[in-house]
């Protein structure tokens, strides 16, 4: 039996369509990370782009769970001396959030 190689003209991209409303945070990650990679096609290869295109709709209504909200912290850095920027969940979901959605 010889090992099946993927062909370009094997590749079949598809949309997926993920609705974030109520769902975890890092479970929705997973699921998108494995669709973008292709890794729930049966031609799956590491080196070859399988992958599908991923959309994700009402990312503002994700959620995390226990202290995340307050804990979680994101870094981001400029490149300059001093120019670390820390961020927690809820105020980031604040800031991207539509202003039609705040009250």
């Amino acid at each position: 039996m010889k090992t099946y190689s993927v062909k370009p003209k094997d590749i079949q991209h598809q949309w997926h369509v993920i609705d974030a409303s109520d769902r975890v945070l890092g479970r929705l990650a997973t699921e998108a990370a494995s669709l973008l990679r292709g890794k729930h096609k049966p031609i799956y290869a590491p080196h070859v782009d399988v992958g599908d295109f991923v959309i994700v709709t009402n990312a503002s209504k994700v959620r995390v769970t226990g202290n995340k909200a307050k804990q979680k912290i994101y870094y981001r850095h400029s490149g300059y001396p001093g120019g670390l920027k820390s961020i927690n969940f809820s105020d980031m979901m604040e800031d991207v959030s539509p202003s039609y959605l705040k009250s």
